[in-house]
């Protein structure tokens, strides 16, 4: 007996090749990611007082500003728009592989494993980083 190969990223979840509903692909995720980035780095710089040349020693908490604003943009956007801004920019959405909304508790793992960097870089024959496996989201477009 034979194992099927997987022939393109999504398809053992039953999810289409190409077109809404399929597996997002690399660009539109990195490209997803530099926009929230941007828009957490804007938003910290104007609201918070980000100084991103300032020394550790002199700036403080606020180095931390951008990631905390990144946070926050994905844990209030993935429940409520079904994506970050730069997902919805995109053409993206997050989904439960089981249906169903994603929850409150979801996009606060899943963000926590993002800013750890590591889960989200690593990625199974779908294409699904750990950080979405560990949560059993997907990434897709819409």
């Amino acid at each position: 007996m034979t194992d099927a190969v997987n022939t393109y990223p999504g398809e053992r979840l039953g999810m289409p090749e190409a077109g809404p509903g399929s597996i997002a692909r690399p660009g539109r995720r990195i490209g997803a990611l530099l926009i929230d980035y941007v828009a957490a780095t804007i938003i910290a710089t104007g609201f918070l007082g980000y100084d991103q040349f300032a020394l550790p020693s002199e700036a403080g908490l606020t180095m931390f500003a951008p990631m905390a604003v990144f946070a926050l943009l994905q844990i209030l956007f993935i429940p409520t728009a079904g994506g970050s801004p730069g997902h919805r920019v995109l053409g993206m959405r997050v989904i439960r592989l089981d249906g169903g909304w994603v929850g409150l508790w979801r996009p606060i793992v899943r963000t926590l494993l993002i800013i750890v960097v590591i889960p989200a870089v690593i990625w199974d024959a779908d294409q699904r980083g750990l950080h979405d496996k560990a949560v059993g989201l997907a990434l897709i477009r819409a």
